[in-house]
């Protein structure tokens, strides 16, 4: 399994476990299923309108199919967004959808993943036109859409097999990578802290770090607890109040330790 070292906003690399293809094909299946489940559920639901013929109730049903449909194309843009890089198939895997940078993926990066799904979309595509060329309706056409079909898919599996980061082609132009996240994590190995209901932030500009920022910084935090002779604390808040333009003559350790309880403050209003 290789590991893919993501450098942060603040030059702290993380390193991360690069899932193989086995698991991701796993995520992607699951995801298939709940997507063919949703399909099944949708044409019953479908059968107890009585729609069809030509004319308005012709239209009327195709509008319906349109909106009850439009959930299985939609499926992967909508999980990711609203779940932070996740899908069912992920979740129940354990991966997640990153950015490049180790943060929370744009809007606009996860439109370019989901444009660029094509190689799922092929899956299904192939095994309809495989079907209807098999039952003796081979086109030219059809064959041409069949190879490229299946060109595409493979260049994608290879991309996952053998690339360093295990991208596919969606993931390399939405700067994008698939990670394994790690299930037996605890409320001490976040960033999380117990903060008062009175408590008053002083830096409202920490949203604008990305989750994986703080966490190094929490470690960086810990680190310097141990050992008081690291400097890389000092350096890591000369960089933070760079990137954030905060002016602070607190010591480098009191800035990022503040820095964390305001997030734990605004992150939950």
């Amino acid at each position: 399994m290789p590991i893919v070292n993501i450098p942060t906003s603040f030059n702290i690399n993380l390193a991360f476990d690069a899932p193989g293809l086995g698991r991701r094909t796993m995520a992607l299946l699951i995801d298939m299923l709940v997507q063919y489940l949703y399909i099944v559920l949708a044409m019953k639901i479908l059968d107890l309108f009585p729609f069809g013929g030509p004319g308005d109730e012709g239209f009327n049903l195709w509008a319906i199919q349109l909106i009850l449909f439009s959930p299985v194309f939609l499926y992967h843009i909508l999980m990711e967004i609203s779940t932070n890089g996740l899908s069912i198939g992920k979740r129940i895997m354990n991966l997640r959808v990153v950015s490049l940078n180790g943060g929370r993926p744009s809007i606009s990066q996860f439109l370019i993943r989901w444009l660029l799904r094509i190689s799922d979309l092929w899956i299904i595509i192939l095994a309809f036109l495989l079907i209807y060329a098999l039952s003796g309706f081979a086109t030219t056409e059809i064959v041409l859409t069949i190879v490229f079909g299946i060109g595409f898919f493979l260049t994608d599996v290879l991309l996952v097999a053998n690339s360093k980061k295990a991208q596919r082609i969606g993931d390399i132009l939405a700067q994008t990578i698939v990670i394994k996240t790690n299930t037996q994590e605890t409320l001490d190995s976040t960033v999380f802290r117990e903060v008062a209901t009175d408590y008053v932030p002083l830096f409202p500009q920490v949203m604008h770090i990305s989750d994986r920022d703080l966490n190094a910084i929490k470690n960086l935090l810990s680190r310097y607890r141990e050992n008081r002779n690291d400097t890389s604390v000092i350096s890591a808040a000369e960089k933070v109040k760079k990137y954030l333009q905060i002016e602070s003559a607190m010591s480098a350790y009191d800035f990022l330790d503040k820095l964390l309880m305001d997030y734990n403050f605004l992150s939950t209003k």
